[in-house]
């Protein structure tokens, strides 16, 4: 039991990114003093809606300059914090070298983090921001776990860094954070393991997220003919910063917690969306058929290669979310609200246009 003592500061790794901003608005509203580190806290444009959020809440801000590949660069936010969130970790899908841009940042980045958490006395538990790619790399994968589901017992064993090179860097870096944390005992660790995650950014300027590229090739008419009914989960970014808010400040938090909220697939998240929007923007109504995908999708996409298409278009996706559920209490917000609300940033700030 960990018990974090609220009147202490609380560091947040990457705490402009898409969850930590809402993470960081959550701790301020609490009135807790945030020290958030960024790669560089003179970009205004980055860390804007940061300060406004600490402006209109009873807590405080502070910025430290930290890099994920610069070994003790985050001890001085960590100074006096007995509660660390470690959320920055590169999200790339389109990659060139992913050794270099996906599996180093990860690995080195958590080491890097975990390994001055044992340095500074003051911490007691470090949450990390870890994601259901470290579960499962397909959604076949979930069809053949134990019991037809992804539970926090099972572990990604079939990415590699050909094949689904993002997922394999979750999956390493999280193994990481466990070893480091099996070998000490200063702190204790808690993981959260979320799908996909959308809704909308707290820095309404961010839209370069893989969620909102979904979310773009959705409304913006790359599905028009239909979307794959490609199985994924799906969990609101405010949900996951309550997640995380309550995995560090729950006593008895402990392990690993999915933090799915939806089993789904691609093409319902476009038919939640057509109630609101089906008039004005091109949503898919229909499903894709897999033949056709296996036909043109890796000729269209190099992403959507063959073996890709065979074990996600048609296969379901399941995760069980009991665990999240019962420990930390938590409920999600309904998939249509999610949707429409990360769609309507994209409407406001005019990078959908509607016919």
């Amino acid at each position: 039991m960990t018990q974090i003592d609220k009147t202490k500061p609380v560091m947040v790794t990457g705490a402009n990114g898409y969850v930590a901003s809402w993470l960081v608005k959550r701790l301020l509203d609490e009135g807790i003093t945030v020290h958030a580190a960024v790669r560089n806290p003179d970009n205004e444009q980055k860390i804007k809606h940061l300060k406004d959020a600490a402006a209109n809440s009873k807590g405080e801000i502070k910025f430290f300059k930290a890099d994920l590949l610069s070994p003790g660069s985050y001890k001085a936010a960590m100074e006096g914090c007995e509660l660390v969130y470690h959320t920055a970790s590169p999200f790339t899908i389109e990659v060139k070298d992913p050794q270099k841009e996906l599996i180093e940042p990860a690995v080195q980045g958590t080491a890097n983090v975990l390994n001055s958490a044992k340095e500074v006395a003051s911490v007691k538990r470090v949450v990390v921001t870890s994601s259901c790619a470290a579960i499962y790399t397909d959604a076949i994968d979930t069809v053949n776990a134990p019991g037809g589901k992804l539970t926090e017992e099972v572990w990604n064993t079939t990415a590699s860094l050909a094949y689904q090179p993002y997922s394999y860097s979750k999956t390493l870096a999280e193994k990481k954070a466990w070893e480091i944390a099996e070998g000490q005992s200063q702190w204790d660790l808690v993981t959260l393991n979320p799908p996909g995650i959308f809704g909308p950014p707290l820095n309404p300027h961010n839209t370069t997220s893989e969620s909102m590229n979904i979310l773009k090739m959705l409304g913006g008419g790359d599905m028009k003919m239909g979307a794959p009914k490609l199985g994924i989960g799906v969990v609101d970014v405010r949900d996951v910063a309550e997640a995380h808010y309550r995995a560090g400040f729950t006593p008895a938090a402990q392990g690993r917690y999915i933090t799915a909220a939806h089993n789904t697939n691609f093409l319902e998240m476009g038919t939640v969306l057509l109630p609101k929007y089906g008039d004005q923007f091109p949503l898919p109504k229909k499903a894709l058929p897999k033949w056709l995908l296996m036909l043109v999708g890796p000729m269209a996409n190099k992403l959507f290669s063959r073996k890709f298409l065979r074990n996600n278009v048609n296969v379901p996706w399941k995760a069980d979310n009991s665990k999240i559920k019962k420990e930390l209490g938590m409920t999600f917000k309904p998939l249509k609200e999610t949707m429409e609300d990360g769609f309507q940033v994209l409407v406001d700030e005019g990078i959908l246009k509607a016919k």
